[in-house]
């Protein structure tokens, strides 16, 4: 087992859909312990957080995202400060599993210094970097076919999408990289072929001291097939020795530490001689 995967930890867990209070937060705690696990760290995204709202300016270009982000029950309506008081009040408890807290961070190229600087202003115990859209267009969403998937070609899509990984790696802004394939979770598939890609971003992110998840979200919320990483990323991130963390993407407390169990499992068995 690789260094970091020795204990059952679940390194990715969404507080969005509820408020930010003590309460809330310890249903999480509660469901990680019954779960069995030894540690969880809870994050949110930052399109949560009032100081982060000008890095969405571009999605806001399609009337759909556009509303999507004006839903102020879940965005922006909340500033980062207070999340941090909370999860350090939380941290002073004595609880029954570890807790730690970050953010997931939208990378956005064009406004990279403008995430630095609000990174800056804070502590926390990790910060994590996700891309969830392709130049203004979320990839994600029960509407991103209709944007994205079937307007453009799906080899763009995919070569796109590792040249922003990338940059999100190469930034040293992060600690973990969110989901790094879940470009995948609609089945769609180029026709070229990833390894290369794939061995790029291992040497990235061990030159750069960044964790990969392994992230089980599309398993259990998009149906996909793998759980977590492709076989192929998998070995390839083995074979590099990328340290890995088992993530369940839990955005609700029932969530919490969803196939943790058999993810670290797979992650043991897979082989990397075939």
């Amino acid at each position: 087992m690789q260094k970091g995967m020795i204990n059952m930890i679940d390194g990715h867990i969404h507080l969005e859909n509820g408020p930010l209070t003590k309460e809330y937060v310890l249903s999480f705690v509660e469901a990680a312990k019954q779960k069995g696990l030894d540690e969880i760290q809870i994050l949110d995204h930052t399109h949560r957080f009032i100081e982060f709202e000008p890095i969405y300016e571009e999605l806001k270009q399609y009337e759909v995202q556009k509303v999507w982000l004006e839903n102020k029950k879940m965005k922006f309506k909340d500033h980062i400060s207070d999340f941090i008081q909370l999860m350090e009040d939380i941290k002073k408890m004595d609880l029954p599993v570890k807790v730690t807290y970050g953010l997931e961070v939208c990378y956005v190229p064009q406004h990279e210094e403008y995430i630095r600087k609000v990174l800056s202003q804070y502590h926390f115990d990790f910060i994590v970097g996700a891309i969830h859209s392709i130049d203004g267009i979320l990839y994600d969403m029960s509407f991103s076919k209709e944007l994205l998937w079937d307007k453009y070609d799906v080899n763009h899509i995919y070569k796109r999408y590792y040249e922003l990984v990338f940059q999100l790696v190469e930034s040293d802004l992060f600690t973990q990289l969110a989901h790094p394939d879940t470009i995948k979770l609609f089945n769609i598939y180029p026709t070229y072929d990833l390894l290369p890609t794939y061995e790029k971003l291992a040497q990235l992110l061990n030159q750069h001291h960044m964790k990969a998840e392994n992230n089980v979200g599309c398993y259990y919320r998009y149906n996909h097939q793998d759980l977590g990483l492709s076989d192929e990323l998998l070995k390839v991130f083995k074979k590099a020795h990328v340290q890995l963390i088992t993530t369940s993407d839990a955005h609700q407390p029932s969530d919490v530490g969803s196939y943790i169990k058999e993810a670290v499992q797979r992650i043991e068995s897979i082989s990397l001689d075939d």
